[in-house]
């Protein structure tokens, strides 16, 4: 019940929203507000009941939905999507309390997609039945579209149209291969055709349709990331999109993307994702080295964000794709601090670009003497991003190199270099903007923080120190889903000769997604 009432609260808020007159001004963007608190509070007891450190998934409900057609409203959660939820709503609060000032036309029609792109978001991390997971992720793309379509900057109908058809291109295939495994199942197991995520599991296919399957499958997943080469949409709808937008495309999209191919393509494709293992880690590579130099010329601060994104996509899912123990938990932290980071440099980028209406770099120049406590809060966001020790950052990026380490010191070298140069950019973005004397005059009248910004602020950075100085707590909740995984990759890879020499973990547990525990 707890997960249910945390993902449709939203949705029932989004409808109530409705009924709010339009001539009510500032009502809307409070009761939104309000609403988000909902599932944000519900979360604390979710936190209670939750079994760290068991294997497996936990706060199960199953009800059938439509019996005719196999399909169920089966729910469940784990580590990853357990902290997942959590950043979701921490985000999506904090955006729509971010868009207070920002949004000033539409507002009641701009706050109803806020909060369905929650339920979507929420959805997706939740769903363990195949259809129910497919609804979620299609509810994500709607909002979406209309956020950066309608409230967006510039050139947003672009934007938008692109990243429609990208991610519903994607979609489109990744529906076919679920249809397919749906008779696949039934013919295997001779039981009525269900879309269980279990059932998908347990089929045997063969090695050269797996592959084919997998294409079609995990192409959803890449664009969604996104992985080099499917990233182009990403720069156009972060750049062009509302703050809050962007927010929740870096902070929250782009992880299910990643949470898509770690709940799904490797327990259902195990022999398909080693055998493409070499060509997703050199893409996962080159989008390392070229998001960061493509973000290195950038004069656009919110464009630089947006490739550094691609870059930071990149270095998580290399370390994935190491597949041991220290890379797959170091990934799945970075999607964490990435959500943190990027996010917050977003909100960073917006509250100037509120004041001053551009984003060129080279209009700006000297803030910290005018905009201290702004300086403060770019300087903690800009060091997380770049993997300062003592910040979130670095717990991550240190996994991913250590996984890598036992993985291939090629691939370990050409990673770290991606690191070098995300230092470079980012550190000459906050000289430029920060540092000198300020020469545009405009510069000289701006503000500084106002208290509901800095409360927006302020949580985010205290959870990059907190993850920064004492990551174990995140580190041991994802944990056992992180071995699952590496349980999941352990009997096929000696089956690759590139991937024979991988040490293998001395942990023998035996996690099963059958493992659930009922706390609803």
């Amino acid at each position: 019940m707890l997960l249910t009432l945390i993902t449709f609260i939203p949705l029932i808020g989004a409808a109530l929203l409705l009924c709010v007159p339009r001539s009510m001004e500032g009502a809307h963007k409070w009761f939104a507000f309000g609403v988000s608190l909902v599932p944000l509070i519900l979360c604390i007891p979710l936190m209670i009941v939750f079994p760290y450190g068991e294997p497996g998934f936990h706060c199960a409900a199953l009800v059938s939905w439509i019996p005719s057609f196999g399909i169920d409203y089966r729910i469940g959660i784990d580590g990853i999507s357990f902290v997942l939820i959590i950043l979701t709503t921490i985000l999506t609060t904090i955006s729509i309390a971010a868009s207070f000032e920002s949004i000033k036309e539409k507002e009641k029609e701009f706050y109803f997609f806020l909060l369905l792109l929650e339920t979507g978001m929420l959805g997706t991390f939740i769903a363990l039945d195949m259809f129910l997971f497919f609804v979620f992720w299609e509810l994500m793309l709607v909002p979406m579209y209309f956020i950066i379509g309608v409230w967006g900057h510039g050139e947003r109908i672009y934007a938008s149209i692109k990243f429609f058809l990208y991610t519903a291109f994607g979609s489109a295939l990744m529906l076919l291969v679920i249809f397919y495994l749906y008779f696949e199942a039934a013919n295997q197991l001779g039981a009525s055709p269900s879309f269980h995520f279990e059932n998908f599991v347990a089929l045997t296919l063969d090695p050269g349709i797996q592959k084919w399957l997998f294409v079609g499958f995990v192409l959803a997943f890449l664009i969604k990331m996104p992985l080099f080469p499917f990233h182009t949409w990403l720069p156009y709808a972060h750049t062009e999109a509302p703050t809050a937008g962007s927010v929740l495309l870096a902070g929250i999209l782009l992880k299910s993307g990643v949470y898509g191919f770690l709940r799904f393509c490797i327990p259902i494709f195990p022999q398909a994702v080693i055998a493409f293992s070499p060509v997703l880690m050199t893409l996962a590579i080159i989008g390392v080295i070229y998001g960061a130099m493509v973000a290195m010329v950038q004069r656009d601060v919110k464009r630089l964000v947006a490739y550094s994104s691609v870059s930071h996509m990149g270095m998580l899912l290399a370390g994935i794709l190491a597949w041991n123990l220290q890379g797959i938990e170091g990934g799945i932290i970075q999607m964490v601090n990435h959500g943190l980071s990027t996010g917050a440099l977003f909100l960073i980028v917006g509250m100037i670009y509120d004041r001053r209406h551009t984003r060129e770099v080279s209009e700006f120049g000297g803030l910290s003497k005018v905009m201290p406590v702004y300086a403060t809060f770019f300087m903690i966001f800009m060091l997380s991003s770049i993997g300062l020790p003592g910040l979130n950052g670095f717990v991550g990026e240190f996994l991913i190199l250590l996984g890598l380490m036992g993985h291939s010191i090629f691939w370990t070298i050409l990673a770290a270099t991606g690191v070098i140069l995300g230092a470079a950019y980012m550190l000459w973005l906050y000289q430029r903007m920060m540092f000198g004397e300020v020469k545009v005059e405009a510069n000289r009248e701006l503000k500084d923080l106002n208290r509901r910004e800095f409360h927006i602020l302020l949580p985010i950075a205290i959870f990059c120190f907190l993850i920064g100085v004492f990551p174990y707590p995140l580190q041991k909740t994802l944990e056992p889903a992180a071995k699952q995984i590496v349980e999941y990759i352990q009997p096929h890879l000696t089956a690759e000769p590139w991937l024979a020499s991988i040490p293998l973990p001395n942990e023998n547990t035996s996690p099963s997604i059958n493992n659930e525990s009922n706390h609803e």
